[in-house]
C-alpha cells in the first residue's frame, strides 16, 4: 500500500502542486482586483455619469466601551513644490476633530476581577484605555486658503491629502497626551463601575465599591495596598450555590 501511495505521489505530486499554485495565484489576483474596484474603477450610472453610492461595507462585533471622547478644532498646513522649486503652493485649514477613547471589556478574565469581602470592595485590572482614529470633520471646515502663484490640479490634491494627514497625525498626538489619557483613564473608571453596578447588585451587593485599575497604574504591588483574597468569580459562584 506504501508502495502504491508513493508512486501515485511521484506520478501525480507534480501536478497537483501546480494546480494548488494556480489557485494561490488565482485567488491572490482576484483579491488585487476586487481592491483595484473598489478603490479607482468609478461606478456610474447608465447615461455614463459618476454616482454616489457604497462601494463596499462590512460589519463586525465589538466587544470595546467608549468611555470619553475628545473633540476640538484643528489647523492644519501643508507645502507642496513643483516645476523644479518654481511652483511653490501652501494650504491651510481649520476644521473640528473628535477623538474616541476605549476599554476593551472583552479582555477582562474573571482573574482579573477580586473581591476584598472585608471592605466589601470589587477590584477591577482593567486592560489600558486605548485611542481611536481621528474623526477629522472636512465637510465642516472654517477656514480653507490656499497660497502660490500657480496652484495646479496635481498640487491641489496633494495638499489636501498632506493637510488632511498632518490633522490627522496632531489630533493622534494630543489625544494620546499624559494628561488626556489620564482624563480617560478617569473617566473609564466611571464607565465600568456602572458597567458592573448591575451584576454586583444582582449579586446582592449593590451598596460594594469598585476600584479600577489600568496598567500604568500596577507599577507598584497594589494588590497588598488593597488587600484583596477572592475572586469575583467564586465570590459569585458561592453566592449562587447559597441561594
Amino acid at each position: 500500500m506504501a508502495d502504491t501511495l508513493n508512486g501515485w505521489a511521484k506520478r501525480y505530486g507534480g501536478a497537483i502542486a501546480v494546480a494548488l499554485l494556480i489557485v494561490v495565484i488565482g485567488g491572490a489576483m482576484l483579491a488585487g482586483w476586487q481592491r483595484y474596484d473598489r478603490d479607482y474603477v468609478v461606478a456610474v450610472e447608465d447615461d455614463g455619469s459618476a454616482v454616489t453610492k457604497i462601494i463596499a461595507e462590512k460589519i463586525a462585533g465589538a466587544s470595546a466601551l467608549k468611555v470619553s471622547e475628545l473633540s476640538g478644532t484643528v489647523q492644519s498646513t501643508a507645502q507642496d513644490v513643483r516645476g523644479f522649486g518654481l511652483l511653490k503652493s501652501d494650504q491651510v485649514v481649520k476644521m473640528p476633530y473628535s477623538v474616541d477613547y476605549f476599554v476593551d471589556v472583552g479582555k477582562l478574565r474573571p482573574g482579573d476581577m477580586e473581591w476584598n469581602a472585608d471592605s466589601r470592595t470589587l477590584i477591577v485590572n482593567a486592560p489600558d484605555v486605548v485611542v481611536g482614529k481621528p474623526n477629522v470633520d472636512e465637510s465642516r471646515r472654517t477656514l480653507v486658503r490656499t497660497g502660490g502663484m500657480f496652484v495646479t490640479r496635481q498640487a491641489g490634491e496633494a495638499l489636501s491629502r498632506r493637510v488632511s494627514a498632518h490633522a490627522q497625525t496632531r489630533a493622534t498626538a494630543s489625544a494620546r497626551s499624559p494628561e488626556r489619557m489620564a482624563q480617560a483613564r478617569e473617566y473609564g473608571r466611571v464607565a465600568l463601575g456602572k458597567l458592573l453596578a448591575a451584576p454586583l447588585a444582582a449579586a446582592g451587593q449593590g451598596d460594594a465599591r469598585v476600584i479600577v485599575t489600568f496598567p500604568p497604574e500596577r507599577k507598584g504591588d497594589n494588590r497588598e495596598r488593597w488587600d484583596v483574597t477572592t475572586p469575583v468569580n467564586e465570590v459569585l459562584a458561592n453566592r449562587g450555590k447559597a441561594r
